[in-house]
């Protein structure tokens, strides 16, 4: 599903250039469900960008269910981020103005699925995340737990290869997180790949793998089941 070979990304910052991947070498198979740990500016977001095929890398290769990602065009980008992967967010990345089904069935829109058609499929999203009686409030209407559930189904809806998810029960309390992850859980039975970026100990305890970065490097690999 995924393999990094020497991958490397550096930032220019004022005079200063900052390694955020010193040679990162990861491969993570189809079906996978991985954390990856690591303090501020350990490297862990850039590696999630780099994945999520948000940003790009300096050098080295990265492969994405057997494809060469590498000097792609956005159209190519935004093709492959709709087709194979499904991002959550801990700020939830929802549109104010859009109620919670119309943000569910956004992902949709862009692949040209027709309206009635995409509109039905979020809803049953929505009901697998216990929000089907919340589809016409507003993000602002919705409380933190029932946001990122909304977040979730929208992830979800193209029915992705690979789940991304950045510190996604950062801002939960300890019921609602236990509820994502189960969410997430779900997912991964059903052969989803789930990558979750986490400072949390209980939730990197929770995947099947965690990944420690330390500096722009992997310190720690370590199958957990």
């Amino acid at each position: 599903m995924i393999k990094l070979q020497d991958v490397r990304k550096t930032y220019q910052l004022g005079d200063n250039r900052v390694e955020a991947l010193k040679g990162i070498s990861l491969s993570i198979e189809s079906g996978d469900f991985v954390s990856v740990q690591g303090s501020s500016g350990s490297g862990k977001s850039t590696l999630l960008n780099i994945l999520g095929i948000l940003d790009s890398y300096d050098s080295g290769s990265y492969t994405l269910n057997g494809t060469a990602i590498r000097d792609l065009t956005q159209k190519q980008a935004a093709h492959y981020r709709n087709r194979f992967i499904g991002f959550v967010f801990q700020s939830f990345n929802l549109i104010n103005h859009k109620s919670a089904v119309e943000n569910v069935a956004l992902p949709l829109y862009y692949q040209g699925v027709p309206r009635r058609e995409r509109n039905q499929l979020a809803m049953d999203y929505l009901d697998r995340v216990g929000l089907a009686g919340r589809a016409e409030h507003k993000p602002a209407e919705l409380s933190g737990g029932q946001a990122q559930r909304v977040a979730v189904a929208r992830a979800l809806i193209t029915k992705p290869a690979l789940l991304l998810a950045d510190e996604p029960t950062g801002a939960l309390d300890s019921e609602t997180s236990a509820q994502i992850m189960q969410l997430f859980r779900d997912v991964n039975d059903e052969g989803v790949t789930v990558l979750i970026v986490t400072h949390e100990e209980d939730i990197a305890a929770q995947t099947r793998r965690t990944v420690q970065l330390r500096d722009g490097d992997i310190a720690r690999d370590e199958r957990l089941e």
